[in-house]
């Protein structure tokens, strides 16, 4: 068997330049594996192992976001900051998938365009750190880089990095990947069913009673339908696909495969990868393997973006110019978001880019509360978006979006909201294992007021 994998992983990289080309190039926010050997073993079974996802699958997502590129839909992402094993639950993956599915007909309805639904699941195990060592009370041990890599315990057993953890997390990703498949064509995502999945959690919230009132129309839509004798059976599923930031390249590369008919190399551990802030250098690894597979992509970018940055990444990642290839998903902050994102879109649509365009507006506004709870405002998150949006608008270009880190529970991780979670009530249910996400309620409170943007253009 062993034999087998390890010839698996030869033919892989020998027929598949994206499975290795990367390995030549500087590779940032990379584990310090101890165990190379151990490492080997793993990554030549996951090279031997079925794909998560289907390079169909990716080629439908392509198309829907070429459709976002054109002003023609909405890229509505969103997930936790950072899966664990252990909540790698029924319960938690229908949560977020339920938020998901609400905010996606708040916005359907208001704007009338199709929304591309991504759930930040199904791989979102490893996290980069600004640090590669976290100290308390004068312990020094590695830092907590995700489920993926190391344990959250701060133990130096827990902390050493485990690349049999990365096989752990292609099991956890097939089993989420099957839950949700099931969910959304086996009935829970029936459009028919709006009312259901406001049940047991925010139906007594002033968000709650806005879904409740829109349920109520879409109801007295769809009966009107039946009563014209248009069949209305293909609104019991939903198209659903899955992402999560490409950080682990011995992961990626080990479930890379090759199309035989086509020849083109797809990532197959989920539709829709991205490189984050921290790993979009140009000459490193990151953008060496992305720049050679066809999944649909996107690159996070921050403050420190410049125009000279997004020609750059266009010419690496999107040389051709294919809408539907490369997302953009700006991360500047409430603060600056208006000033750095004008010179961004102008200089992309200067080189003939037909680029998504898609709000991240969680990760320049995290802040510490006074019980040195990480945290974000949601006043603050709002401001960001509306920021994006009044950009777009004034450049007559189109708001593709947004990507959030969310959850279907009611956590008390971002201060405010309709139903406001105040600073004090942060320890109360703070269950993140790395960054703030939105609970339902405050997710379900976005979507409503970016629906308003919306229909204000």
């Amino acid at each position: 068997m062993k034999d087998r994998a390890r010839a698996s992983t030869r033919e892989s990289e020998a027929e598949n330049p994206a499975a290795a080309s990367w390995r030549a190039f500087p590779a940032r926010q990379q584990p310090d594996w101890p165990d190379p050997h151990a490492l080997r073993a793993v990554t030549e079974g996951l090279a031997a192992a079925p794909p998560l996802v289907f390079a169909a699958e990716c080629d439908q997502l392509r198309r829907r976001m070429a459709a976002v590129a054109r002003g023609e839909a909405i890229l509505l992402q969103g997930g936790d900051c950072a899966e664990t094993f252990e909540r790698t639950t029924a319960d938690a993956i229908r949560g977020k998938l339920q938020t998901l599915l609400q905010m996606a007909v708040v916005l359907t309805h208001a704007t009338a365009l199709p929304v591309v639904k991504v759930g930040r699941m199904a791989g979102q195990y490893a996290k980069p750190r600004s640090s590669a060592v976290e100290e308390r009370a004068g312990v020094v041990l590695p830092s907590y880089r995700g489920d993926a890599v190391n344990g959250l315990e701060f133990t130096e057993e827990a902390r050493v990095p485990d690349p049999r953890r990365l096989r752990t997390m292609y099991e956890a990703s097939a089993r989420t990947l099957n839950l949700v498949r099931a969910l959304t064509t086996g009935g829970f995502a029936d459009l028919r069913q709006v009312h259901a999945w406001n049940e047991g959690f925010v139906a007594a919230s002033g968000a709650g009673e806005r879904y409740e009132q829109l349920a109520d129309e879409i109801g007295r839509s769809l009966g009107f339908m039946r009563a014209c004798g248009v069949d209305t059976r293909e609104l019991a599923t939903a198209e659903f696909f899955v992402g999560h930031e490409g950080l682990l390249l011995d992961y990626e590369a080990a479930l890379t495969r090759t199309e035989p008919d086509t020849g083109r190399a797809y990532a197959t551990s989920g539709h829709f990868l991205w490189i984050g802030e921290r790993t979009r250098d140009l000459d490193g690894a990151h953008v060496e393997y992305f720049s050679r597979v066809a999944n649909p992509i996107a690159v996070k970018l921050g403050p420190t973006a410049s125009p000279d940055t997004v020609v750059s990444l266009l010419d690496r990642l999107d040389p051709d110019r294919e809408p539907g290839r490369l997302t953009f998903v700006v991360r500047a902050g409430a603060e600056r978001v208006r000033d750095l994102l004008p010179t961004l879109v102008e200089k992309a649509n200067a080189e003939g880019a037909q680029v998504a365009w898609v709000s991240d507006p969680m990760h320049g506004n995290t802040t510490t509360a006074p019980s040195g709870h990480k945290t974000r405002r949601f006043d603050t998150v709002l401001d960001e978006v509306r920021g994006f949006v009044e950009v777009h608008q004034e450049l007559g270009t189109h708001p593709g979006g947004i990507h959030v880190e969310l959850t279907g529970d009611d956590v008390t991780e971002c201060v405010g909201g309709g139903n406001a979670v105040l600073e004090e009530d942060l320890p109360h249910r703070y269950e993140t294992a790395c960054d703030p996400r939105l609970n339902h309620t405050q997710s379900l409170d976005l979507a409503f007021l970016l629906a308003e943007m919306y229909r204000g253009r």
